[in-house]
């Protein structure tokens, strides 16, 4: 177990700053929203825990070791084109552990896609605003992002850092995970059901963190990080906890409306992730969450 903190800076490399057109979808402003809710994962929330025989798809995977068009001034920077670089060179570090993790125990994995976009999207789960927030889409297997979210992140939540922006997307890309180890599938047939759907879809989202986390340890043992890392993820972690988020959006407090887990709740699970490095740890639907 870690026994000191580590983040804000991920080491990038120069290389990583090249972007490419393809990931730059056009449109703009993000409103904040949790960071994880996707069209398709509103559609699958929570179900009763008791009521659910979740098969673990994580136990046999192996532990880890122990170790628009602008005018700009010629030559300026492009913060914007930057931030883009950094999210691409994060989603394709995130995109090749799990590849690799999943693949070393015989599981199939289907790559994912990112999109940059900017004020809207179509996506695979229809048109989506801004104001959705970073959110996956199961359909289309692909991780949507707006920019303007990290800004309101920083500024509104006071959860600034490239760590924080990485733990946006490598819990977005724990849905993915999710998707592609049937978990996801699991959820919607209890939901088709009829099991109770909130606690469900807490259970979804504090899994995603949980595999957030594992992905977090992994850079930590690639000696990727920082002092300073993991304070920013988990200011990041606990912002957009629903109660957080309630609190700040319409000064008051409604458990029997979350759909994400309180700060407390995501923090736990994502420590709990970036602690061992084990994906099995990251039961939630077994667990007292």
């Amino acid at each position: 177990m870690l026994t000191e903190p580590f983040p804000p800076r991920l080491h990038v490399p120069e290389r990583a700053l090249a972007v490419t057109p393809a990931r730059r979808t056009i449109a703009a402003l993000a409103a904040l929203v949790a960071v994880v809710a996707a069209a398709a994962l509103l559609a699958l929330v929570a179900l009763r825990a008791g009521g659910f025989d979740y098969r673990d798809p994580f136990e046999p995977l192996p532990s880890p070791r122990t170790q628009g068009a602008r005018t700009e001034v010629e030559g300026a920077p492009d913060p914007e084109r930057r931030l883009d670089a950094f999210l691409a060179f994060v989603f394709e570090d995130v995109q090749r552990f799990w590849a690799g993790t999943l693949e070393r125990s015989g599981l199939n994995y289907l790559p994912a896609r990112m999109v940059v976009f900017r004020r809207a999207v179509l996506s695979g789960c229809g048109p989506a605003s801004a104001s959705v927030g970073p959110f996956y889409c199961r359909f289309d297997r692909t991780v949507y992002l707006d920019p303007g979210f990290f800004r309101r992140l920083a500024v509104e939540f006071r959860a600034p850092g490239d760590f924080a922006q990485a733990y946006v997307i490598a819990h977005e890309m724990g849905h993915h995970v999710q998707e592609v180890t049937g978990v996801l599938a699991q959820v919607m047939q209890a939901v088709a059901a009829g099991e109770e759907r909130n606690e469900l879809s807490i259970r979804v989202e504090l899994q995603a963190d949980c595999l957030a986390g594992v992905w977090g340890h992994s850079t930590y043992e690639r000696d990727m990080l920082e002092r300073g890392d993991l304070d920013e993820a988990l200011r990041a972690v606990a912002a957009v906890g629903d109660d957080r988020v309630q609190q700040r959006t319409t000064d008051r407090i409604d458990p029997e409306t979350w759909t994400h887990g309180s700060s407390q709740q995501r923090r736990t699970w994502w420590l709990r992730g970036y602690a061992t490095g084990d994906p099995d740890d990251c039961d939630t639907f077994s667990a007292d969450v």
